[in-house]
């Protein structure tokens, strides 16, 4: 299992930017796949985007154009780059890892979720 631990949330005015990072810990991090994730409050978790070992990288059409993940194998590290915020980016955003990209996109699958890192966008 993967172990994470989010940093670099904060507030923000709409079309401005933010980098999350996420270091993982625990099971191999160079052979999972991982994943970006946001929940509001009352909505369930949802998938924004994900990166496999070999670095490619698929997203939801939300925030398609305006995220970018990418990773630092020798870091253990996942990042989130966010530009073009909208008021409706603001969640908690989480990250997890699984060897399998069909267990990113259904997140109910993963386990050991971290405590996240709280994204506001302003209007």
């Amino acid at each position: 299992q993967v172990q994470p631990v989010e940093s670099g949330g904060g507030l923000v005015q709409a079309g401005g930017s933010l980098r999350l990072s996420c270091a993982a810990s625990g099971s191999i991090f160079s052979i999972n796949a991982m994943g970006w994730y946001r929940q509001t409050s009352g909505k369930q978790r949802e998938a924004v985007a994900s990166i496999t070992s070999d670095g490619t990288t698929k997203y939801a059409d939300s925030v398609k154009g305006r995220f970018t993940i990418s990773r630092d194998n020798a870091k253990n590290t996942v990042y989130l780059q966010m530009n073009s915020l909208k008021p409706e980016d603001t969640a908690v955003y989480y990250c997890n890892g699984d060897p399998l990209l069909f267990s990113i996109w259904n997140p109910s699958r993963l386990r050991s979720w971290g405590q996240g890192t709280q994204v506001t966008v302003s209007s």
